[in-house]
């Protein structure tokens, strides 16, 4: 499955302002995902191969749209064969205050690490 080109954050921030249901709205948060060079365990990657279940994605996006005080929610996720440094996501929560919104972002983002993406770190030779 190819990814759809991201339009940027900024973009995404002025159409979720427009919309009509964002008048309660007082933060948004985003989170951007890259590639790095180095895995959690610390051995070095040289790239990535990521694909995602488009299905569990819409899941989990719902979902999220349902927790306490949030409005609006987006993710964008990438796909294929990536460098260090690609976008692997962003993530976009919107809702009436900090905590809510960052208890949002952060159950979100890791819930589509844990259970939406599958990656393979690719060692360097």
């Amino acid at each position: 499955m190819a990814a759809v080109e991201f339009p940027g954050m900024d973009a995404w921030l002025r159409e979720m302002k427009a919309d009509p249901s964002a008048g309660g709205v007082g933060m948004y948060l985003a989170h951007n995902g890259v590639v790095r060079a180095f895995s959690r365990d610390g051995r070095k990657v040289a790239s990535m191969d990521l694909t995602y279940d488009e299905t569990r994605l819409n899941e989990v996006l719902a979902s999220a749209r349902g927790m306490k005080g949030i409005s609006m929610v987006r993710a964008w996720l990438n796909s294929g064969h990536l460098e260090i440094g690609d976008d692997i996501m962003y993530v976009m929560v919107a809702g009436d205050i900090r905590p809510n919104v960052l208890e949002a972002l952060t159950t979100l983002v890791g819930t589509i690490k844990s259970e939406v993406v599958q990656e393979t770190e690719i060692r360097p030779a």
